[in-house]
């Protein structure tokens, strides 16, 4: 039995023997050879089929899953994308070439052993190219499983709020190229992550940062240069955005995400046009950061159980389940977002939160801030080790970071759902970022993130209102516990400083710095506006 099966509780009702064929050729549409591995049940006459389309390689710790499916009576085409793993072609990052999926589901049709049932899986990467294979008519597809990944690329993950997404876009790019350069050998991977965390500090000060890439790698990386050339608007991100594919999903659609992970605002995004498009929906969100939740005990039998029931002809789980954060427990509600009541929570003069108006003619909360010793990001949506719930006091004591929090809280209060945050801002320079992070202060003080989010404003004018647009969350902050947000002008370098200049991020030399205020008073009224629960006890 697999490791997985044993960790995870799954263990299958029959354990039928596996078979494996490697490195099976299948040629694209425009004749490109994709290299795939196929496992299949040996005592099985052409089974449902799990197809896995990847760009991190093949026959190392991640086939574990392959295998768990196999033992399970599925079939798995586990199959490398164009550039990787032996494949042939260019891989062009997040930019999957159509052909791909066309020569595919060709060459499969023409397979004794397809029996015409087919499911899709993965996570991250391997979840957005399923969103990208719905550019097809598929009537075999029955279900997808995605975990971490949403449809669109482009404005949601690599521009949120307009600022580029730097340290997580620099940390993919140098997790790919320790895979392409180690012939996708996890021990030469893990050897070069010796020096990866100093040689990615590094290229996120690159100046200008379309050189980034060189302090990074070594040699260029012409899809990264792509990403900070072409802002948020640019017509390039099209060919990365496939919501325009959700017609063509299958008819059941389980979706996985965490509350820490960067993915998770376009997911939900996805899980509404999904639900509007007829599709069976099921909703899973865990206490976890970004490719963690399906190799849980929680993720891992609830991916099985809607695959089971769409590849036997049953109707699979829908629903929304999710872990609350602070009361540490699992909860079912029906959609999302669940019914609740966005309550404002007003910034006060000297440093305080509340959800009283703040008194008139009281001065703004003032700070600067210098991209050349940017203000730097504790945990959140990160890539990496780095990322999740952290202790944010060392960041909170530093002078461009405000910090408003609330009295002791007289009773448990239960957030569930959107959070958005309006500060209303004057800056010495019309080029600014406004970075807001909601936190949860311990009766011992211990300030941990709970979601955050940026919003970067261009347009010149005097005081200039700031939409900010935070990461979901569902938690219970507990009876003596306090409420606090932050308000700064970034976060590095999760997102990429603000040089302060307007000038090509790309190609910007020039540091700026700006000094800020915040006002708080009842004609500008600084908010964070909170999702509380009405089902909460």
């Amino acid at each position: 039995m697999t490791l997985l099966s044993r960790l995870f509780g799954v263990r299958p009702g029959i354990r039928h023997p596996v078979r494996l064929r490697r490195d099976v050729e299948i040629p694209a549409a425009d004749g490109v050879p994709l290299l795939a591995s196929h496992y299949y049940p040996a005592d099985v006459d052409r089974p449902p089929l799990v197809l896995l389309r990847s760009p991190y390689g093949r026959g190392n710790a991640l086939d574990q899953l392959p295998k768990l499916l196999a033992e399970r009576g599925y079939q798995v085409l586990y199959q490398s994308l164009r550039g990787t793993a032996g494949s042939g072609g260019r891989f062009d990052g997040f930019t999957i070439d159509p052909a791909d999926a066309d020569g595919t589901l060709s060459w499969l049709r023409a397979q004794p052993w397809f029996g015409g049932v087919l499911a899709t899986g993965g996570a991250s990467y391997l979840g957005y190219s399923q969103w990208e294979l719905a550019g097809h008519e598929i009537p075999e597809w029955k279900i997808a499983l995605i975990q971490d990944a949403p449809a669109e690329f482009g404005y949601r993950f690599m521009y949120p709020g307009g600022a580029f997404a730097l340290g997580n876009a620099l940390g993919w790019v140098q997790l790919v190229d320790r895979m392409f350069a180690g012939g996708y050998s996890v021990t030469r991977q893990l050897l070069s992550m010796i020096t990866a965390a100093r040689r990615l500090s590094e290229a996120t000060l690159a100046l200008p940062l379309n050189e980034a890439d060189l302090v990074l790698t070594g040699h260029r990386v012409p899809w990264f240069r792509e990403w900070i050339e072409h802002g948020p608007d640019d017509p390039y991100w099209a060919r990365m955005d496939h919501r325009a594919n959700v017609a063509r999903m299958p008819p059941a659609v389980h979706l996985q995400g965490g509350w820490d992970d960067f993915f998770l605002p376009g997911m939900l995004a996805d899980y509404a046009a999904l639900r509007a498009a007829g599709r069976r929906v099921r909703l899973l969100i865990g206490p976890w950061g970004h490719g963690r939740g399906l190799y849980t005990r929680h993720g891992m039998p609830d991916a099985l159980a809607a695959l089971d029931a769409a590849l036997l002809g049953e109707h699979p789980p829908s629903g929304v389940r999710l872990f609350v954060t602070g009361a540490d427990r699992w909860t079912d509600v029906v959609e999302w977002p669940p019914p609740h009541e966005s309550t404002p929570w007003h910034l006060h003069p000297g440093g305080r939160l509340s959800d009283e108006l703040a008194p008139d003619g009281m001065p703004p909360s003032r700070y600067r801030y210098d991209p050349g010793d940017p203000t730097p990001a504790v945990g959140g949506t990160a890539v990496g080790l780095s990322a999740g719930r952290k202790d944010n006091r060392r960041v909170e004591a530093r002078p461009d970071v405000l910090t408003f929090t609330s009295d002791l809280l007289p009773h448990d209060l239960e957030v569930i759902g959107p959070v958005r945050a309006r500060l209303y801002a004057r800056s010495s320079s019309s080029h600014v970022d406004y970075f807001a992070r909601l936190c949860d202060v311990s009766p011992g003080g211990r300030s941990t993130n709970l979601c955050d989010g940026i919003v970067r404003l261009s347009e010149p004018g005097d005081v200039r209102t700031a939409d900010i647009d935070l990461w979901p969350l569902a938690h219970r902050f507990a009876r003596g516990h306090r409420i606090r947000l932050q308000v700064s002008s970034g976060a590095h370098p999760r997102f990429g400083r603000n040089p302060g200049t307007g000038e090509s991020l790309a190609t910007s030399r020039e540091l700026r710095p700006s000094s800020h205020e915040i006002f708080h008073d009842p004609d500008r009224p600084s908010a964070i506006w909170l999702p509380v629960f009405s089902g909460a006890a």
